[in-house]
């Protein structure tokens, strides 16, 4: 993934009452427009994944500062539990910590233990994923909430964070101040099991999943001549792997509300996808993007299915069976649209699609 990062304030007030001024007849105000990346004042961060075993996961962060003098940043990868435990369904509360070595050790009841391993040692942050209720509500409740990183590094907040180094979300905080027309870059291993020379053979194994991926896609872009096709196809593959999410909607769970919070609005049970109580989805789905979701639209993703088949064809066979399992398609033969309406109508494009 490349994420293009201005170094100037990011001007939302702009963006708005630019395109308050513009009228159905004139193209919408874009972030190009403003003068954000004037001067190349940005950096191009780039965010590679590449796996040494199934359960043995390398990150590489690059940041290069693209402008004309010597600009600041911070890196924070972090890791985090989803937070079932504040919902009195799931007891057993995982937990995040810092080893003597300076990994964060992952401890979880069904997942087991695993060690996230930073090179180059950053500072360690703790907190936990937990809404910020005294902000948000104005309640009494202690704790190191989830927007505890934020309120250490731009407030100087330095107890926001938990001093003790554990929680249920943590992160490395790389500080860099970047020359010029430079980068740096930022390492990370996830693995199951214990690896104290975690860096060793780091960046062999990048650099032989990376040919692997050119010999993958050579073979499937044969035919195709022009580079520019090549390039540009690969990089559409690309965002469609990129785009699969794991995705839990339990509808009777949603319609009755969970025991340790508030009862939902009896209308509820009236309302949008009442007649969905047998559909109960937890599976990696492919998703038309990574901005707007998690969720599905069964109409997208068989055309998606036709396009992903070229690269992963069990994912695609796996992903049309899904949709036509007893938990996910309605009793009466329709398959569920989308999140927002389960029975808005498809067309009939699935049995093109297999």
């Amino acid at each position: 993934m490349l994420y293009k990062y201005p170094q100037q304030a990011f001007p939302y007030q702009a963006l708005v009452e630019q395109n308050k001024q513009r009228g159905k007849d004139q193209p919408e105000f874009e972030l190009l427009d403003t003068s954000i990346f004037d001067d190349d004042r940005y950096f191009d961060v780039f965010i590679e994944y590449a796996k040494a075993d199934t359960d043995d996961i390398l990150l590489r962060i690059t940041a290069h500062n693209r402008g004309p003098e010597a600009a600041p940043l911070h890196i924070l990868p972090q890791l985090w539990f989803r937070n079932t435990w504040s919902w009195g369904i799931d007891k057993d509360k995982p937990a995040l910590s810092a080893t003597k070595t300076g990994a964060i050790l992952i401890k979880h009841k069904t997942l087991g233990e695993y060690q996230c391993y930073l090179d180059n040692a950053p500072v360690l942050l703790f907190c936990d994923n937990d809404t910020n209720t005294p902000k948000l509500y104005d309640s009494d409740a202690q704790g190191h909430f989830k927007d505890a990183f934020h309120q250490a590094i731009i407030h100087q907040q330095i107890d926001a964070v938990n001093s003790a180094q554990t929680g249920t979300k943590a992160c490395g905080h790389f500080q860099f101040s970047i020359p010029a027309q430079s980068q740096v870059e930022v390492r990370l291993r996830l693995s199951r099991s214990a690896n104290p020379q975690a860096f060793i053979d780091f960046d062999g194994i990048f650099a032989t999943r990376i040919t692997e991926a050119d010999a993958f896609y050579a073979d499937i872009q044969a035919d195709i001549k022009d580079p520019d096709a090549r390039m540009i196809q690969r990089q559409a593959l690309a965002g469609m792997i990129w785009s699969k999410q794991f995705y839990y909607y339990d509808i009777p769970q949603w319609l009755n509300g969970d025991p340790a919070q508030p009862k939902p609005d009896p209308n509820r049970q009236h309302g949008r996808n009442k007649n969905w109580q047998h559909l109960n989805n937890a599976d990696i789905i492919s998703m038309p993007d990574k901005w707007e979701y998690p969720w599905y639209a069964s109409w997208d993703l068989a055309f998606h299915c036709v396009t992903l088949a070229m690269i992963d064809p069990a994912f695609a066979k796996h992903q049309i069976l899904l949709m036509t399992r007893v938990w996910y398609m309605h009793p009466n033969g329709q398959i569920p649209a989308y999140e927002w309406s389960f029975d808005d109508v498809n067309p009939p494009v699935h049995a093109w699609a297999a």
